[in-house]
């Protein structure tokens, strides 16, 4: 071949390939652009030197704090940088940036707007430059971005370092919690491959109150005393249900129905119940060291709580051996215990939990297992995160004995769904089966007196 037909070959194949480079770029969702992003990081910088070399007094006039001082510092520094360095920028934006720059150094960056909001539920960070919340159970995009992975990567080690833990390519997954006891779960690269990502489940400031669930529609005031009355007379309760359904939010107020003299004992993986009984210890989860040990499971935290005297014990989430444990402190005298566990129903609860109680290591035949289920736990209630965003008890399911090799389960109260309104909302009703449950009894013998039609037929 010629040199000039080899050139001209060379020439096409250049040209394709500009043309699939096109093609590929015109693909890619274009990168959010900060109008304002260098003159920002330059006062970034600025004032991150000069707090280090300024003193700042904790004890001030006026009951300010710290973080108020370094807030006055802030806005001083970026006023005067974009005095002298910028050109005319409206006030409004001077105000958006000094806003930000608080936010980046005294909360949690670009998200800090939504954490603050208290009706968006829940933040979750898709990369840099997609940023979802859900807000009135709805999930819809938000205007926020970060400038970079790097950015996000920052924002994740603000929230995780206080806590002792750590994220980086050997342990590339948190788990963790925000000030308020908000929840956070981060993964990044290799494992999450649309860059660092981000979820945040946000907890009220004040803690739901049975009252709230009640008002919105979670259950119904019959529902909320017999419930208050099981968590009084020492009943056994799983709350069950779906990622996102309300559990964590079903316990706290059971868990509110605890009488203010016992001793109770919380367990979880990421510290995020909120209760406010006097006698309370509260026990977390440790995560291996950068050697890969040290690691303290949730089944380690079960087995010592019982040695621990308490009256109650308080498991934020079964998912693995420590199901066994939970099981066997219910059946040896550490009655009014409670927990959660992921399920679509209460008969899916049970399975799961044989299957959790088989990953402890130990060779049980499974109706020795059933037989330990249904000694130990009394009640299931099952809660469901319905089409519309709402939340709501949809079952609330006595645990029977065995007859032959099937626990026997039946429902007290369920809602019942008619149909979908015009404006989406789910149209139903909670009614209640009509059984009187068999604790009935201990109920009774405990001093609890339940209104006399409380388990009636009619929609209640």
């Amino acid at each position: 071949m010629s040199l000039l037909k080899r050139l001209e070959k060379e020439k096409v194949q250049q040209q394709e390939k500009d043309k699939e480079k096109e093609t590929s770029q015109a693909k890619v969702i274009p990168v959010k652009q900060d109008p304002y992003r260098e003159i920002k990081l330059k006062i970034h910088k600025t004032i991150i030197e000069e707090l280090k070399t300024d003193e700042i007094k904790t004890t001030t006039k006026n009951n300010e704090t710290e973080e108020d001082l370094i807030a006055e510092k802030i806005k001083e520094i970026t006023e005067n940088t974009l005095e002298s360095e910028a050109n005319f920028i409206p006030a409004a934006e001077r105000e958006n940036i000094i806003r930000q720059l608080k936010d980046e150094i005294l909360g949690f960056g670009p998200i800090t707007p939504l954490i603050e909001d208290p009706d968006i539920t829940e933040v979750m960070v898709n990369g840099p430059d997609q940023v979802y919340v859900e807000k009135n159970g709805k999930i819809q995009l938000s205007d926020v971005f970060f400038r970079d992975d790097n950015h996000v990567l920052h924002i994740i080690e603000k929230i995780v370092s206080p806590l002792g833990r750590r994220i980086d390519e050997s342990m590339p997954m948190v788990d963790a919690r925000l000030p308020d006891g908000s929840r956070v779960n981060a993964i990044i690269h290799p494992l999450s491959l649309t860059g660092p990502t981000i979820t945040i489940r946000k907890f009220s400031k004040d803690p739901l109150k049975i009252e709230d669930l009640v008002k919105f529609g979670t259950l119904d005031p019959q529902m909320a005393e017999f419930l208050d009355a099981c968590v009084k007379a020492r009943l056994n309760i799983l709350v069950s249900g779906g990622t996102g359904s309300g559990k964590t939010t079903t316990l706290n107020v059971l868990s509110s129905f605890i009488p203010n003299g016992e001793r109770i004992v919380t367990i979880e993986d990421a510290a995020e119940l909120q209760l406010h009984q006097k006698h309370i210890i509260s026990l977390e989860t440790r995560p291996p060291n950068i050697e890969g040990k040290g690691a303290i499971i949730m089944r380690d935290l079960v087995r010592n709580s019982l040695r621990m005297r308490p009256d109650r014990i308080v498991v934020g989430e079964v998912r693995s051996g420590e199901a066994l444990d939970m099981l066997q402190a219910m059946n040896t005298g550490h009655d009014g215990s409670i927990t959660t566990g992921h399920a679509n129903a209460p008969r899916d609860i049970l399975s799961r939990l044989e299957t959790m109680v088989l990953m402890a290591g130990m060779d049980l035949p499974i109706r020795a297992i059933r037989e330990q289920i249904s000694s130990a736990i009394d009640l299931i209630v099952h809660q469901s995160r319905m089409r519309d965003g709402t939340r709501k008890i949809t079952y609330v399911t006595e645990v029977l004995q065995m007859e032959g090799d099937v626990i026997v389960l039946q429902d007290i109260f369920r809602f019942n769904q008619s149909g979908i309104g015009e404006s989406g909302r789910v149209k139903g009703e909670f009614q209640a089966t009509g059984i009187q449950p068999k604790f009935v009894e201990k109920l009774t013998a405990a001093g609890i007196k339940l209104s006399e039609n409380i388990f009636h037929t009619s929609q209640i």
